[in-house]
């Protein structure tokens, strides 16, 4: 049986240099994608036109910065995370190559052979978030799920969440012994529903 080999990890994009390459649809996908779940999201987006849209949500975040222009190789100078979304497939190659070149990540809109990872659904509740991933095989069931999982986690776990984090902090002993308490504790919170 085939599996997914994906590593899942929560980037702090707010502390990074993100470059999207990409004013239309997709560039406003990407952009809008990485903003519902990262709002600080530092990010520059380089294009020779933005539409409508995009420049309205790059308007509401200070931390998103419209560049009109041409993509350079030295567009990549500083970067951690480059996502590529022209409607040039020449260009998007380019972009992943170049990347790679110089150990950034790259994504490319709808070209999993030129990516390092993929953007998969979200669900966020408070401090709460489940990334959602089909390996790229069908981003339509990711969502599904996304919404199966938004109606059934209830809007207070964040409550669960600090009250748990309050607790842990007063458990004494090693770290295998507060895992031993919590994993106990929590079983009884589940049992009891």
């Amino acid at each position: 049986m085939e599996r997914n080999k994906l590593y899942p990890v929560f980037l702090k994009v707010h502390q990074m240099n993100v470059l999207i390459v990409g004013g239309g649809n997709v560039g406003l996908e990407k952009l809008s994608f990485m903003l519902k779940s990262s709002p600080d999201a530092n990010v520059e987006v380089i294009a020779t036109w933005f539409n409508e849209e995009l420049k309205k949500l790059a308007a509401k975040h200070p931390n998103v910065t419209l560049t009109k222009k041409e993509y350079e190789t030295t567009d990549l100078q500083n970067r951690h995370l480059v996502i590529g979304c022209t409607d040039n497939s020449k260009i998007n190659i380019r972009i992943s190559e170049e990347a790679r070149d110089r150990n950034i990540l790259v994504n490319v809109a709808d070209t999993p052979d030129l990516c390092d990872f993929y953007l998969g659904g979200i669900v966020t509740k408070g401090h709460v978030k489940i990334a959602i991933s089909t390996n790229g095989k069908s981003p339509t069931t990711a969502k599904r799920i996304r919404q199966f999982l938004e109606d059934i986690i209830p809007e207070n776990i964040n409550d669960l969440v600090q009250n748990l984090n309050e607790f842990r902090k007063t458990i004494k002993g090693d770290f295998e012994k507060k895992v031993n308490v919590m994993n106990k504790m929590t079983e009884e919170f589940i049992s009891k529903k």
